[in-house]
């Protein structure tokens, strides 16, 4: 090739070059310039790492400051701290850049205890240095340190710039001290930057994130040369102050004035469309896109899931999968979240696979979602292995534990396990207890109960929500105290909802109060006209007593305001594949196989001493059409097909229903956990029941 010099290193692969200096002795210090300049451009720490050697063997050019100053900035470019901190200690003298360079590492790899420490040793410090810690410092969660080296590099006498000022900012943004911002506001006025676009980007942003969106749109509206940064701080603004609406009128005129928008208001305008309920809209700027990131994703994903489409937030991020975008743990979070709704045991499962592979099982985030998903399957076993070995816990992650254990039965695990979150001094919150005053009523547990709902205010300075009141009315109605539950409602401050009345008029129905049953029903009449839930629950107890004209009554009033039933359904999840079954169904092309197994198993139960309560059917009809009216409910079928598709007599049948478990079906259901030897895992809309050797984990208290 002939002997290397300068003007051949472009037209040379750097490899190649490298390999080519090795064969030869000590190069020129242009050369090795040449080279460090190449291993910068394309970020190669491979060859300059070889270069670094080669200096180093000759000692030439041991001294030169220059060329390790090339690599150390490679190196901190790479974020290559241990290369960039031996290289540092080695080198016999360092200059300005050397440390600056250093500061700059430690401040993107997040290395607070490095970047305070290096900063601190400097013989002598520049503009870029305290632009470095000020920014290093604010950007790692440090604004009290950030806050002392600006004023540091005032003492010293050096001229804050653009970067500083944008960096102080920032700060004041992270802990929202607009005192301090306001005084840098008006410095800024009186200075030669108040026409600086970034500084007036970062003041919009902090009055936005402190509170103050009038003044963060006054600021935005006197811009004259807005950039995209600019529309995304006030669009983001607005999203955090909880103003959806203005986040879309500003993306309209964004759009109207010809500027390209980027991926950071794609995701603020997906959130203001999700948050106004706009869902449509929100998928048609998605589709919109052409290259999507992350965060667009992310969002998209979030959306779905906050507005109850958990499926369509399964299906897009399966999508999302398949477009080789990678996730990151909000990701995973959100659609762990989106299975632990939907009970989807084996996605669920899919997912946590997915966060071991991708090293993110053990975030907070990731972890706690997990520990959620694996009680809504009815797993908790599982979901407490996750828990047990969180490297950290907060209050989020309790509760899904507590209000798990609640859930599936296993109620004096969740109070035993609030007490440990008290021994471990972390303060419970309102989801705390809606979760232990549930374990209380599932247990009967009342003096506990009330202990447990005065010491809200009494120790923890907590306000009761009206979900509170609902489990103390439930407690009080279920033990045979429905006038104290009355008292309850009326020393409320708050205005009875739905949820109160429906847990009065539930309990009503499981005591046979009719007295105050019609109450609550005549209440949840006016609050939710269209809800068929209080006229079948009231025209049920009329039934009961036999009062066939009230009943009739009750019909009458629903089809006049054509008020539909909510049809009652079971499902059953077959190899990742989800069966629907409704009363009686006829539909599925198993079903002379399922109503075979189900007969066969109806006999072996009556054998066994099973008799179906033909009581609980509500209409003036014969014994016959009444007997063939309850063998046949969704949940009776979903276990035959169940027991049909998964013979092994080791694995559970899990069902899920949408509306409560009847009486009946909860009394097969342990008929059928005893005789055919299988725990059998039902999800019904109030709790998990788990039937195992004939008898259920609700204890018979749901």
């Amino acid at each position: 090739m002939g002997v290397l010099n300068h003007q051949m290193i472009p037209r040379l692969e750097l490899r190649r070059a490298v390999d080519y200096l090795f064969a030869r002795g000590p190069a020129t210090h242009e050369i090795y310039t040449q080279l460090l300049l190449q291993c910068f451009r394309a970020n190669d720490v491979e060859q300059a790492k070889r270069l670094q050697s080669h200096m180093d063997l000759h000692l030439y050019h041991a001294n030169d400051t220059f060329l390790h100053n090339r690599l150390l900035h490679l190196y901190a470019k790479s974020g290559s701290v241990c290369l960039a901190r031996d290289l540092f200690e080695k080198m016999p003298r360092r200059d300005i850049f050397s440390w600056n360079a250093m500061l700059s590492l430690y401040a993107k790899s997040g290395s607070v205890e490095d970047l305070r420490a290096v900063f601190h040793d400097m013989p002598v410090r520049d503009s870029v240095s305290y632009n470095t810690v000020i920014s290093g410092f604010a950007g790692n969660g440090c604004a009290s340190e950030a806050f002392g080296a600006y004023a540091g590099m005032q003492n010293e006498g050096l001229q804050p710039t653009e970067y500083t000022i944008v960096s102080v900012l920032n700060a004041c943004a992270r802990v929202l001290d607009l005192r301090r911002g306001k005084q840098i506001h008006g410095r800024i006025v009186s200075s030669d930057m108040k026409c600086n676009v970034f500084i007036w980007n970062a003041l919009v942003d902090m009055y936005a994130k402190g509170g103050e969106i009038d003044q963060a749109r006054w600021l935005f509206d006197r811009m004259s040369n807005k950039n995209v940064i600019s529309w995304n701080s006030i669009i983001s603004g607005y999203l955090k102050n909880g103003r959806p609406e203005k986040c879309i009128d500003l993306f309209d005129e964004m759009r109207a004035s010809g500027l390209k928008c980027d991926q950071f208001t794609v995701a603020n305008i997906l959130s203001a469309y999700f948050q106004s309920g706009y869902v449509d809209e929100a998928k048609k700027i998605f589709d919109e896109i052409r290259e999507k990131d992350k965060v667009c994703w992310t969002t998209m994903i979030v959306g779905y899931a906050q507005n109850g489409m958990e499926e369509e937030s399964l299906l897009l991020f399966c999508k999302m999968l398949l477009e080789n975008v990678r996730p990151d743990k909000y990701t995973i979070s959100s659609v762990i979240s989106s299975c632990a709704k939907l009970a989807s045991l084996c996605n669920g499962q899919g997912l946590h696979g997915k966060a071991l592979l991708m090293g993110v099982d053990d975030d907070l985030l990731v972890s706690s979602a997990l520990v959620d998903m694996y009680c809504k399957c009815g797993f908790t076993t599982d979901a407490w292995i996750i828990f047990s070995m969180m490297p950290t816990k907060n209050e989020v992650s309790w509760n899904s534990m507590i209000c798990g254990y609640a859930q599936n039965g296993q109620d004096f695990s969740a109070l035993a396990l609030f007490e440990k979150m008290l021994e471990e001094k972390l303060k419970p919150d309102n989801v705390t207890y809606t979760g232990l005053l549930s374990a209380c009523v599932h247990i009967g547990l009342v003096e506990e109960g009330k202990r447990y709902f005065d010491s809200m205010t009494q120790l923890h300075g907590l306000t009761p929500t009206l979900d509170h009141y609902a489990c103390m009315i439930n407690l009080l109605g279920r033990s045979g105290c429905m006038e104290k539950a009355i008292n309850l409602i009326s020393s409320m401050s708050q205005k009875p909802n739905c949820l109160i009345w429906s847990t009065v008029l539930s309990v009503c129905a499981m005591k046979g109060d009719l007295k105050h049953g019609e109450v609550a029903a005549r209440h949840l009449f006016e609050l939710e006209p269209q809800n068929a839930g209080p006229y079948v629950m009231l025209s049920n107890m009329y039934a009961a007593r036999g009062r066939w004209k009230d009943v009739a009554s009750v019909r009458s009033l629903m089809k006049t305001r054509n008020v539909k039933k909510l049809a009652a359904y079971s499902w059953i999840d077959i190899d990742n594949q989800v069966h629907k079954f409704v009363a009686d169904d006829r539909t599925h092309p198993d079903t002379g196989l399922i109503y075979k197994k189900l007969g066969e198993l109806i006999e072996k139960l009556q054998e066994a001493g099973f008799i179906p309560n033909t009581n609980l059917v509500l209409r003036d009809v014969g014994e016959e059409e009444k007997l063939e009216s309850i063998c046949y409910h969704s949940e009776k079928l979903a276990l035959a097909f169940g027991l049909i598709r998964k013979p092994n007599p080791v694995t559970p049948i899990r069902i899920i229903k949408n509306i409560r478990v009847c009486k009946d079906c909860h009394l097969f259901m342990k008929f059928a956990s005893k005789i055919i030897e299988r725990t059998i895992i039902l999800r019904d809309s109030n709790r998990f029941h788990h039937f195992a050797t004939g008898k259920c984990s609700c204890n018979d208290y749901w």
